[in-house]
């Protein structure tokens, strides 16, 4: 495990519970607009739609359950991409921002039969250099004792993002716009460990037609 120089992943941190699964939480209801309004679930990926392969990546980095948050094109998602095993939610309002799918994924998990989950890990489906190695690695973390954490590439905070179970109501009270949990995490960054990930993954997302590269 590669944590941060000076960071211990024996983190103690008394708001959190340490115990039972981790789910993961992949935010996948973005529209596209600087693609021309091609929503980024049904990006081909080696022959298949994104959000396939990034809840591939959750499931075979440790997550379980794995909550879908869909958006734009919801319907065509759920008929074109094989979300079995999923559980998943729909955000009326993922045109306002990334915030108000956080809140809607962390809220579902709260609710469901999630009840057991300890910790969510969440994903952004626009990732694809991300896989499960880095997921692998922050559910590690989680396990050695740390409540909150994130990926990290040559020492720069990046996805996925991984949020002790206590700390979700925080997070989606500061979740706003298309800031996701960046003002919480800003706001607790003492507390929060960061995990080396630039040797087995890259943050790069897809936003714009020349970003289209990546998932070739």
């Amino acid at each position: 495990m590669r944590y941060a120089i000076g960071m211990s992943p024996h983190t103690s941190d008394s708001l959190a519970s340490l115990s039972g699964p981790v789910a993961g939480l992949l935010l996948a209801a973005g529209g596209g607009r600087r693609l021309g309004g091609r929503p980024k679930a049904l990006l081909t990926h080696r022959g298949r739609p994104l959000v396939e392969r990034a809840v591939a990546a959750l499931r075979a980095g440790g997550c379980d359950p794995v909550q879908v948050v869909l958006g734009a094109a919801a319907e065509e998602v759920r008929h074109r991409a094989d979300l079995s095993g999923c559980r998943v939610t729909e955000n009326p309002e993922w045109d306002t921002g990334m915030g108000s799918s956080l809140r809607a994924g962390l809220t579902a998990l709260a609710a469901t039969g999630a009840a057991d989950a300890a910790a969510a890990l969440v994903m952004l489906v626009d990732q694809p250099r991300v896989g499960a190695e880095a997921v692998a690695r922050l559910v590690a973390a989680h396990r050695d004792g740390t409540a909150l954490a994130a990926a990290a590439y040559h020492g720069e905070r990046g996805h996925p993002v991984l949020i002790g179970r206590a700390l979700w109501p925080e997070v989606m009270a500061s979740a706003t716009g298309d800031r996701g949990a960046r003002d919480f995490l800003r706001a607790h960054r003492e507390r929060l460990t960061p995990v080396e990930c630039s040797d087995v993954a890259a943050p790069d997302d897809v936003d714009t037609p020349p970003d289209l590269r990546l998932l070739e």
